[in-house]
């Protein structure tokens, strides 16, 4: 089967060179009785691609079975997972009043799609790994095996790799299972397959209700194609439909397609940038802020050693001292104009004039600044900017470059009373 013929035949929309990959490798193991790992994030069609699998392989016409049998490990309860995927019989625990299949059973001669095989646990993986090996069950309460004749396909959104290494993953049974591994790309890193996506989710609904068509104005389509789309097709596919059962306005404007996507956090957004740094993108993110903070902590932490030193240097002219060198009449020459000090008042003293005691400015109000940590500048610099603006959010979130649900988050975190 050709891919063109493929992509129709389950309704995939997209000519990335990484989805293609996917969609070829695929078609090539079908037939085959490997074990296949897909991986790819939530919401990426890991589902549709199992499908693919089990329906061009040599397993498609099974009859004592199911054919294709779909797990989801992550959703069902530890203490039951492994008398629901080998099954039980009579009497081995509370409850168990008859024999009972499990999926592998059920799946006997066909495919077994084990989706988030990542949430499998530990003692689970053991068991699991005997399976794909020998390819024997042991029902729960029997220690007779049962043979089966299972391809298993597994999907996971999880690194496994990095379960392996923290020791929440065998190792063993993850190159088990990825004799074959398939991975297919998020949204975000086949951008061009955007639009195609909507305008087919968007066309389907005006079908379905009879309504007119929508669509996408320039900055609207570039909005869209920027987005993280953390959620992938599933998430692309809701907010379309929303759109076009919603909005009585059929050209819809970035304007409209924000309203839809604000629940996002905004620094999470590539920011488009145009003039010099066109065709750059880049990303607000809490880094950034800390940065920002650290800048304004430097700043004002400057300021208040500059006050702290005109303080010094007005308290010594008041009582007849000179000004220290890190305070001269050069940082301050307003101190130094006879306009400002008149016959009979205090006068400057020359700067060769020695220099009293240290214990001369005791009296001095002078105040240190300690080193602040990366947290505490940030919340300093998220404090001075709301009392700046009387606690007023928006205002605040825009001085600090941030977006106001951000400083809300911000806020909570460091408990700061508005």
């Amino acid at each position: 089967m050709d891919l063109q013929t493929l992509k129709l035949r389950y309704g995939i929309i997209g000519n990335d060179p990484k989805l293609l990959l996917a969609l070829n490798k695929a078609i090539q193991v079908a037939p085959t009785d490997l074990s296949i790992l897909i991986t790819g994030e939530s919401g990426v069609g890991k589902d549709v691609f199992s499908r693919i699998i089990h329906e061009n392989s040599l397993r498609k016409h099974v009859r004592q079975g199911k054919g294709l049998v779909s797990v989801n490990c992550g959703a069902i309860p530890e203490g039951t997972i492994e008398s629901e995927l080998f099954g039980h019989v009579k009497g081995a625990f509370t409850g168990a009043e008859k024999n009972r299949k499990g999926y592998f059973e059920e799946a006997d001669g066909g495919t077994i799609f084990l989706d988030e095989i990542g949430e499998l646990p530990l003692a689970m993986q053991v068991k699991m790994l005997r399976v794909l090996e020998n390819g024997e069950i042991i029902p729960v309460g029997s220690s007779t095996a049962i043979k089966v004749n299972v391809r298993v396909v597994a999907a996971t959104n999880v690194d496994l790799v990095a379960a392996v290494r923290n020791g929440r993953f065998r190792e063993d049974l993850y190159y088990r299972l990825q004799q074959i591994s398939i991975y297919i790309p998020p949204l975000r890193e086949r951008r061009d397959d955007i639009p195609l996506l909507f305008r087919k989710f968007s066309s389907d609904v005006a079908e379905k209700y009879s309504m007119p068509p929508i669509f996408l104005t320039d900055d609207a389509r570039e909005y869209l194609m920027n987005y993280p789309w953390y959620g992938n097709i599933r998430e692309l596919k809701n907010v379309t439909e929303q759109i076009a059962v919603v909005e009585k306005e059929r050209t819809i404007t970035r304007a409209i397609l924000q309203n839809y996507l604000s629940y996002v956090p905004e620094e999470k957004m590539p920011a488009l940038f145009t003039g010099a740094t066109s065709g750059n993108t880049t990303a607000i993110s809490d880094r950034e802020l800390l940065l920002k903070a650290l800048s304004m902590g430097q700043m004002i932490s400057e300021m208040r050693n500059e006050i702290n030193d005109l303080r010094q240097a007005v308290t010594q002219l008041a009582q007849g001292m000179p000004l220290p060198t890190s305070a001269s009449v050069n940082n301050y020459p307003y101190l130094d104009t006879p306009q400002h000090h008149p016959a009979g008042e205090v006068q400057v003293l020359p700067t060769d004039t020695p220099a009293p005691p240290e214990e001369s400015f005791q009296d001095s109000e002078v105040v240190e600044e300690e080193p602040l940590a990366l947290e505490e500048r940030e919340k300093k610099a998220i404090c001075m900017a709301l009392k700046r603006h009387d606690g007023k959010r928006g205002a605040a979130a825009k001085e600090l470059h941030i977006s106001e649900r951000t400083l809300y988050r911000k806020i909570k975190e460091y408990n700061i009373d508005v």
